[in-house]
């Protein structure tokens, strides 16, 4: 139990932490996307008025399943930490501070955390999403920074 309880206030002091290095706030716990990822994220609005743009960020080994965003697209800007992005067919490639993707319409997709990093960024993104299948841990643990 006492294994338990330390764990959980590692992981508040980690949150605070990383949320003291942050330009946007981590947001609230993602729950209405949740089930389509495979740790935990957080959500944080930044305008919905033409297209939605969010703070997005992931505790480490957090990451989304498979995607593709229909009659539309996604522009992900990392503000912080270290991450994964990978369209269907190509390799995954790191994400750092500064990196801009660009996914667009109708391209399988999927982005998160790395094991060890916290990482966030802003996402803005206009159509509808299609979530697929989870990245396979196998594939996913055997990504190096």
């Amino acid at each position: 139990m006492a294994k338990e309880i330390w764990a959980e206030d590692n992981a508040a002091d980690a949150k605070a932490k990383h949320q003291n290095e942050m330009v946007f706030p981590i947001g609230a716990p993602n729950d209405a996307f949740a089930k389509y990822f495979i740790g935990q994220s957080y959500l944080a609005p930044l305008s919905t008025q033409q297209v939605g743009i969010y703070n997005v960020t992931f505790e480490p080994g957090c990451r989304n399943n498979w995607h593709i965003h229909h009659d539309g697209y996604q522009i992900l800007l990392v503000t912080g930490g270290e991450g994964w992005y990978q369209e269907d067919g190509k390799p995954a490639q790191s994400l750092k501070p500064g990196d801009v993707i660009v996914t667009h319409d109708g391209v399988k997709h999927w982005h998160g955390a790395a094991k060890d990093s916290w990482f966030e960024h802003i996402a803005i993104t206009a159509g509808i999403p299609e979530w697929l299948e989870p990245v396979a841990d196998e594939f996913y643990e055997g990504l190096h920074q």
